[in-house]
Formats: C-alpha cells, structure tokens, sequence
C-alpha cells in the first residue's frame, strides 16, 4: 500500500462485488431512463413517482452491496493493518452522509 495524502491507497471494489453492481447500475439506468420518458410523455405523476421510489430502492440496494463489500474486505484489512482509527472515521463518515438523506 503507498500513502496518499492522509489516506492509505487501498483496492477499490472487488471483482465479483463489482459485477453485481455493474449490473444493478445497467438496471437503475434503464429505470431511470424510463422515469424521464414518463416526465416527457406527461404521464400521471403518481406512476411516475412509483418507478422512482423503484429506482431509489435499486440504489440504496447497490449502496448496500457495496457497504458489505466494503466492512468484510477493506475495513478487516485496515484493522489488521492497524489502521483502526481511519476504518472508524470512515464508517462514521458514511453514517453522517446517510442520516442526511
């Protein structure tokens, strides 16, 4: 691992994490595409609201995937590296940024 600034320069998302997101944001695309159809078709807002209430459950689920992803390889790995105090400031860096939504 090499230094970054302040930060450790760690892997990004895992290969079979990275393949199931991958998909998901293939899917969220396509939904959300169709959203912006509906928006310019005119169609009744509450079924447009429907499918983006969809596509908010759909990223909130790709978030969730890659949190996991996240707690059961970099967070292990940082803690085994003695790098403790950042796996906390990370995870309460993310638990902040949620309670905003």
């Amino acid at each position: 691992m090499e230094a970054v600034g302040n930060k450790q320069e760690v892997s990004g998302v895992k290969d079979e994490v990275r393949e199931d997101v991958l998909k998901r944001l293939n899917y969220i695309d396509g939904h959300l595409a169709g959203v912006r159809r509906m928006i310019e078709e005119g169609k009744y807002c509450p079924d447009i609201l429907k499918q983006s209430f969809a596509v908010r459950r759909a990223i909130e689920k790709m978030e969730a995937i890659i949190l996991e992803g996240h707690l059961h390889t970099c967070v292990i790995d940082g803690v085994k590296n003695g790098r403790e105090e950042q796996m906390v400031q990370e995870m309460l860096e993310l638990y902040t940024l949620i309670g905003r939504s």
